[in-house]
């Protein structure tokens, strides 16, 4: 059962951290809304919303009545006060008596009736806070409550789990409709402490938000209760189909899959828009969709219309997958989504006319949701988060549909006018607006040797453009507590997986852990590498190969492996290396590192030749010396930085200055110069494959470039 989670001494050291800035009465609110955000079985990603009624002083001492609400995105679980918008809450309730008000009209009059400036837009369901007669309002999705309500016979069920203090109205459109609905059962009907309005989940109200939020628990607790009296397991989980047979068939389909679920983006330089791919793999999965039932429970409409600008209006099925020929799956795949596309296509022609605002050549006709019997459920996402949010309701939905069928009753889904209406209305798809700047949103990157001074800045770099990044190097202490720093500030972007270049298995797993989590890869940045001094003369035949093995194998080992999984992707990539400014200008004592970085350069180079038809475009950056990235010092320059040292009779701050000083421009070169170049690379700016850009300062010896 779901807990009440309210604490007072929490609450109270939550008013007290906020109400300077806001005052109590709001930042209670605010601790309610994260309770309930906080708990997915409440509020699935942001599926609700609440409010507050209160009033503000002007700078002129005039009180004003105030409506503060959930801002439209804002996400519930982590919201603080600054995530409300303040609006009049007098005139909103003026609105109840006009005959009709569009999307855009709405968005009007709230922005003209702001009480607090702010950029946000309040929640899409505003309205109906706005007409409800009580201070504290809260709406949630609950996943008990949807599995009562969304069924035949849902109001006479809910009425028995529930009791006679809550009512019931049929699904209204979010807005104004929606907002009348239940103001007038409220109007009509005083005693009730809470309403559930069919296919929008629960609404409760209270002198104060934490009697609002106990209502709340209250309900939900009673819904979990009548499941429990009168549910009969119905479907079963296959004991024969295990967990891990799913995953390995996923490891091997999710590549292929990804990039057939990869938009155009209309782009000539990057055709495809990025996707990210999250596996929905359990036990009571798989039970379900290779249960005679689940095909019809699994298609069946959304749960809440909320939830149709992330995941569309349904998945797609795939009958009956043959997982011993990939072939033969790549070609099924691409005949059930193409046969997808046909009939999203013809959906929106048949409700275009229904909403000004739809735009049918930006109409995105590709499944969110594959559902594949002995496999699972993949969910696809603009982004590793979003991919994440689709796996979270896309197991709700089976959650609830499961529990009406096994509690015995027939799922009641909307029509499918009334779900286009709320996949493509204006409110809902500016949710899912992106930031324009980061450029690679949803790309999926493998850097080796991430550790160090320039891996740790390419990394950096790529996650601030909005790139899932797998980090690799050696394992050790070093590298999981770097692993943690980043994954500290990136969360689900990071991937860690330990990676020793010259051994092929440990290479093939850290691709394969990489497609596990994030569905394919991108972008390749072979960045590994060691050093040695050394004459030709004196030189130790087993360092050379240490050399040899990591900067010679290590990178064709990395290469191959890229290109491989490219070819089952099918939509391009890039690969960078990190080669060096000894391929063009040798150092003496370092015949060892030039020699084998002339070597992975070279391999570089026939990649680009080799790779080019699959659209995957080689390049390399050829840096000068960098010492360090803040804190990380370059292995490389712990090895044989003592000898330079010493060979010029300067110490470590004189080494570096004397590398800066010996390029034309007297630059410092740093690993955020050397990161830019791969984003030059990586974000195509320029149609370019098998060229090399140094990083160097102009160094005259290093010519011709």
């Amino acid at each position: 059962m779901v807990s009440n989670s309210w604490i007072e001494a929490d609450a109270d050291a939550f008013v007290k951290t906020w109400s300077p800035r806001c005052g109590a009465d709001v930042a209670l609110l605010a601790y309610a809304t994260r309770l309930v955000g906080s708990e997915p079985d409440l509020a699935m990603h942001g599926g609700g919303n609440t409010s507050l009624k209160t009033t503000i002083r002007t700078l002129t001492g005039e009180e004003r009545s105030a409506l503060f609400v959930k801002a439209s995105g804002a996400a519930m679980g982590t919201i603080d006060p600054s995530g409300f918008v303040c609006l009049d809450h007098l005139y909103l309730k003026k609105l109840r008596t006009v005959d009709s008000l569009t999307d855009e009209m709405m968005a009007d009059e709230f922005r003209i009736h702001l009480l607090l400036p702010g950029d946000s837009l309040p929640s899409i369901e505003t309205l109906m806070h706005a007409f409800v007669d009580r201070t504290a309002v809260v709406h949630t999705h609950p996943s008990a409550i949807l599995a009562l309500s969304n069924r035949d016979s849902g109001e006479e069920t809910i009425a028995r789990a529930l009791g006679s203090d809550v009512g019931m109205v049929p699904y209204a459109n979010a807005g104004l409709s929606l907002g009348r609905a239940v103001a007038d059962l409220l109007d009509t009907q005083k005693g009730m402490r809470g309403i559930v309005v069919c296919h929008h989940g629960l609404i409760t109200y209270g002198t104060s938000i934490k009697q609002a939020y106990d209502n709340t628990m209250e309900m939900v607790n009673r819904a979990e209760e009548y499941i429990r009296n009168n549910r009969r397991r119905l479907i079963h989980i296959d004991k024969d189909l295990s967990v891990e047979t799913a995953q390995a068939r996923y490891a091997r389909l999710a590549p292929v899959l990804r990039g057939l679920l990869s938009p155009a983006s209309g782009d000539p330089d990057s055709p495809h828009l990025a996707m990210s791919l999250v596996p929905l793999i359990t036990p009571d999965v798989l039970g379900l969709l290779d249960s005679n039932p689940g095909r019809g429970i699994a298609l069946s409409q959304p749960l809440t219309p909320d939830y149709l600008v992330r995941m569309k209006s349904h998945p797609l099925f795939v009958d009956n997958p043959n997982y011993d020929d990939g072939k033969i799956l790549r070609e099924q795949l691409a005949r059930d989504i193409a046969a997808f596309s046909d009939r999203y296509e013809a959906y929106g022609k048949r409700y275009a006319s229904r909403l000004p605002e739809f735009n049918a050549a930006g109409f995105d006709l590709l499944p969110r949701v594959v559902l594949l019997p002995g496999l699972g459920a993949v969910c696809a996402g603009r982004d590793i988060d979003m991919a994440m949010v689709v796996r979270d309701i896309t197991n709700q939905a089976f959650t609830v549909k499961r529990a009406i069928y096994e509690t015995g009753g027939t799922y009641h889904g909307l029509a499918e006018e009334h779900l286009f209406d709320m996949e493509f209305r204006g409110f809902q798809v500016a949710k899912m607006e992106s930031d324009p700047a980061r450029r690679l949103r949803g790309k999926i990157a493998l850097v080796t040797g991430s550790a160090g001074a320039i891996g740790s800045g390419i990394c950096e770099a790529l996650l601030s453009e909005g790139c899932n990044v797998t980090v690799t190097d050696l394992p050790g202490e070093s590298f999981d507590a770097y692993a943690d720093a980043l994954r500290a500030r990136y969360a689900n972007c990071i991937l860690a997986a330990p990676l020793d270049v010259t051994d092929p298995a440990s290479v093939a797993a850290a691709f394969q852990k990489t497609v596990e989590a994030f569905g394919g890869i991108d972008i390749v940045v072979a960045n590994a590498g060691l050093a040695h001094v050394s004459s030709l003369a004196d030189m130790n035949l087993d360092a050379f190969r240490k050399l040899e093995r990591v900067n010679i194998e290590g990178t064709l080992l990395v290469t191959a492996e890229a290109g491989r999984l490219f070819r089952l992707q099918n939509t391009g990539g890039d690969i960078v290396l990190v080669s060096t400014k000894n391929v063009f200008s040798p150092g003496a004592q370092f015949g060892a590192y030039s020699a084998t970085k002339a070597a992975a350069h070279q391999i570089g180079r026939i990649a680009s030749l080799e790779f080019a038809d699959m659209g995957v475009r080689v390049n390399m950056v050829a840096p000068d010396a960098v010492f360090s990235h803040g804190s990380t010092k370059s292995g490389l320059w712990k090895e044989v930085g003592p000898g330079r040292m010493k060979s010029r009779g300067l110490d470590e701050k004189g080494l570096e200055e004397y590398y800066r000083t010996r390029n034309l421009l007297k630059a410092k070169v740093t690993a955020q110069h050397v990161a830019r170049a791969v984003l030059f690379f990586v974000t195509h700016q320029t149609p370019t494959t098998g060229a090399t850009i140094p990083v160097d300062g102009g160094l005259p010896d290093a010519t011709p470039r």
